[in-house]
C-alpha cells in the first residue's frame, strides 16, 4: 500500500500507555464473567487472561493518567495523529475509510458520522465493557469507537501467517465495516448479536462487514491509487486466515460450525472479495 504521505484522521484518540489499574484494584463478578466469556471465544485459558489483568502496569511509572476502574467507560486518550509510523498507519486509513463512506453515503441522500479509533496496549475499558488484547479489535456500538491494540497485526502476521499493509488495512476496514452497519440500522435489522452457528445473526453480521471492508478497497484504489498490486491478495489471505474453522482447528484441533461466530475461512474470503471487485454496499446485502 502506498500510504505515507496520505491524510491522517483526527478521529483518533491513543490510549496507549494508559492503565486500567494496578494489581490492588481487583477485578469484580462482571470482569470475570467477561474473562471467561474472552476464554470461550479465543479459546485462551481463563487464568492465563486472569493473570494478564492482573498484571497490567499501573500509571505509577508514566506521566499518562490511569484509565478508570473496570466497569466505567475508558478514559479518552490523547486525541489527534499518532507519532508512531504504525499509528500513523492506523491513522491514515481511518481517514481513508472517512473519505470513502461519507461519498458513498452522501450519494445516497445521507449523512455519515465518522466514527472515533481508539488505540490501546493490552487492556481497556471501553463503553461496552473490558477488553484485553486478546479480545482482538472490536467495534463498541454504544460509543461508536473503534478499539485497536496495535500488536494484533503482529499476531496476524505471526500466528495466522496474514501479513502486509493492505491485511492489517483490512482489520480497521472490517470495524468500520461495523460502524458503517450501525449508522444504516442494519444491527437492529439483523437482531442483534445474539445467535451462533454457520447461519446465525452474528455470522451474517460479521460478513457483511467484511463485504463492506472490500467495497472501501475498491474505492481507495480507484479514488487514491494506494493499492499495490497484490495488496487485495494479502487481505482476502487475512479474511481467510481468520476463518472460524481455522482458528478452532489451531486452538482446539476439532471444528465446531455450531459456534461459529465471524464465519468460516471460505465465506469470510467470499464476502470480502464481493466487495473488493464490486465497490457496492447493495452486493453486500446479501450477507444479511
Amino acid at each position: 500500500m502506498r500510504w505515507e504521505g496520505e491524510r491522517e484522521s483526527s478521529n483518533v484518540e491513543d490510549a496507549r500507555g494508559f492503565s486500567i489499574g494496578g494489581r490492588g484494584a481487583g477485578i469484580g463478578c462482571g470482569g470475570l464473567v467477561i474473562i471467561l466469556l474472552v476464554s470461550w471465544l479465543t479459546g485462551i485459558n481463563p487464568l492465563q487472561l486472569l493473570n494478564m489483568v492482573e498484571q497490567t502496569p499501573s500509571s505509577s511509572t508514566s506521566q499518562a493518567p490511569s484509565a478508570p476502574a473496570q466497569g466505567n467507560p475508558a478514559e479518552p486518550g490523547r486525541p489527534g495523529q499518532p507519532a508512531d509510523r504504525l499509528g500513523k498507519f492506523a491513522s491514515v486509513v481511518l481517514a481513508s475509510t472517512e473519505d470513502v463512506w461519507k461519498d458513498i453515503f452522501q450519494k445516497s441522500g445521507r449523512t455519515y458520522h465518522e466514527p472515533r479509533l481508539v488505540l490501546f496496549s493490552r487492556a481497556i475499558n471501553s463503553s461496552c465493557g473490558f477488553a484485553s488484547a486478546a479480545t482482538g479489535p472490536f467495534y463498541c456500538e454504544q460509543d461508536q469507537k473503534v478499539y485497536l491494540d496495535l500488536s494484533f497485526f503482529q499476531e496476524l502476521s505471526t500466528r495466522f501467517g496474514a501479513s502486509g499493509d493492505f491485511a492489517d488495512a483490512y482489520v480497521i476496514a472490517h470495524e468500520v465495516g461495523h460502524h458503517v452497519q450501525d449508522e444504516l440500522g442494519l444491527f437492529q435489522q439483523m437482531g442483534g448479536r445474539r445467535s451462533r452457528g454457520q447461519d446465525s445473526t452474528s455470522v451474517r453480521i460479521e460478513l457483511q462487514a467484511d463485504c463492506f471492508a472490500g467495497v472501501w478497497g475498491f474505492h481507495a484504489n480507484q479514488d487514491r491509487h494506494i493499492i499495490d498490486p497484490g495488496d487485495f491478495q494479502e487481505g482476502l489471505r487475512a479474511a481467510s486466515a481468520i476463518g472460524d474453522d481455522r482458528i478452532q482447528k489451531q486452538t482446539q484441533g476439532y471444528v465446531a460450525p455450531e459456534s461459529f461466530t465471524h464465519g468460516s475461512s471460505q465465506q469470510r474470503a467470499e464476502a470480502l472479495r464481493t466487495g473488493l471487485e464490486s465497490g457496492d454496499p447493495g452486493r453486500c446485502n446479501t450477507f444479511h
